[in-house]
């Protein structure tokens, strides 16, 4: 009989060891307005001589804690993730705008497999801004998700992370139905 926590270790097959990750590109919009979309994007790049096992990236701040003791649910938006229509076994749905078979089990992680020596891989999320004020959102890069296997910047020492701190307008974006009865237009004033 098994029961819980029987059987081979959840990192048995995660190679043990550091991988250096050279972050190329991230990019989110500093200054945003309430109601309008935008799109973080992070470009990293395996630095190293060995296939990365499972590269992935944690982001912090899409949303924020409300310490208010009457609300049910203190965890607060600050962007709201988009959702794209999809198709799934011939259904319409619709899926989060997040990197594209990444998701994992972990709260704001993406992990999107291995990545092979000189290779890039670009994660992007596409987002609204639903609160208006300062934020600041903070990244940083695995090399896989059960911690035998550890990031570095490619000359050694800690992982790849950065922030990217802005505010959102509380002024939303102008818009209206065009002639044809389907096209937003949007309009800056």
């Amino acid at each position: 009989m098994t029961g819980c926590g029987s059987g081979e270790r959840q990192d048995a097959d995660e190679p043990e060891g550091e991988f250096p990750v050279q972050v190329l590109n991230a990019t989110f919009p500093q200054r945003q307005r309430l109601a309008e979309s935008s799109t973080l994007v992070i470009t990293v790049r395996n630095a190293g001589r060995r296939t990365i096992p499972n590269i992935a990236l944690t982001v912090d701040g899409f949303g924020y804690r409300r310490d208010d003791p009457d609300l049910a649910e203190r965890e607060r938006p600050r962007f709201a993730v988009n959702g794209v229509p999809v198709e799934i076994a011939g259904f319409p749905e619709a899926k989060d705008a997040t990197p594209r078979g990444c998701d994992t089990a972990y709260v704001d992680t993406w992990a999107c497999g291995p990545l092979r020596r000189g290779e890039q891989t670009t994660f992007r999320w596409s987002v609204t801004a639903v609160r208006a004020g300062p934020f600041k959102i903070d990244w940083r890069v695995a090399a896989g998700l059960d911690g035998k296997a550890k990031a570095v910047s490619p000359g050694g020492g800690a992982a790849p992370r950065g922030s990217i701190a802005g505010s959102v307008s509380s002024r939303a974006p102008q818009a209206r139905i065009g002639e044809d009865g389907r096209t937003v237009v949007t309009e800056d004033r």
